[in-house]
């Protein structure tokens, strides 16, 4: 399972985080997502069998990756024009490296559950040549897994649109590919999902594991270094639509 990660740099992270978090603030939860996103992994992979993976962006930012997260964690570079290429280039990187399946998982989801990655794990196991697709509220996707590469899911979507999802499912049933959907989550790219994602952690006295959430200690310690600014925003904004 690779993650689609990408350095943090403020103004060119999370920016529609921006506002109500400065660009620097939205910078370092960035890097507190892919901290917690990789420690799910992890968890996951003392329950089923897991490699986990960084596929990362832009060029030349492999150092920000060592300095943050795991020194053995593996990394591919994707860092092309088109996202759809840098999803593909993920899936084919990892089969080549003789992994039986390959999934690409977004880095917005810090409280994803872990039962979700283990289920997308087994799936894919008793599957001989399938998909796993992990829905997003926004009409995206937030984990997509193959047990063969096929560029065909990656070609012609509408990125950050709320039809990334149903067009990746029409695709596959072009290529015949039966699809396993997991569960629903939501993307924290936008304002409504970091005010959706501080209620999850907010917690008040039951750890969010104790409710089917990772319970992201690092996104978790951001956020409460960052609690008076965003208490200061005083509207939630419609949902925005997204991809994967």
């Amino acid at each position: 399972m690779a993650v689609m990660g990408k350095a943090s740099a403020p103004g060119r992270t999370k920016t529609r985080l921006v506002p109500p978090l400065s660009a620097v603030d939205a910078a370092h939860l960035n890097t507190a997502f892919l901290q917690d996103i990789v420690g799910n992994l992890a968890r996951a992979g003392r329950e089923t069998q897991i490699a986990p993976y960084v596929a990362y962006g832009p060029a030349g930012s492999e150092a920000f990756f060592r300095a943050c997260l795991p020194a053995e964690l593996p990394l591919i570079e994707c860092s092309l024009p088109d996202f759809g290429d840098c999803l593909s280039r993920a899936i084919t990187v990892q089969l080549h490296r003789g992994h039986a399946a390959a999934c690409v998982l977004n880095a917005d989801s810090p409280t994803l559950p872990t039962r979700l990655l283990v289920q997308a794990a087994r799936a894919l196991a008793a599957s001989n040549d399938g998909i796993v697709i992990g829905p997003s509220t926004d009409g995206g996707y937030y984990l997509l897994g193959v047990n063969r590469a096929h560029p065909r899911l990656f070609e012609a979507i509408e990125w950050s649109t709320p039809r990334v999802f149903e067009q990746t499912l029409q695709h596959a049933a072009e290529l015949g590919l039966s699809a396993t959907i997991l569960e629903p989550w939501y993307d924290v790219d936008d304002a409504d999902g970091l005010c959706r994602l501080r209620e999850d952690l907010a917690a008040d006295g039951m750890s969010a594991s104790a409710t089917g959430l990772y319970e992201a200690p690092c996104t978790r310690a951001a956020l409460s270094l960052l609690g008076r600014q965003l208490d200061a925003a005083s509207t939630r904004p419609a949902l925005a639509q997204g991809g994967p």
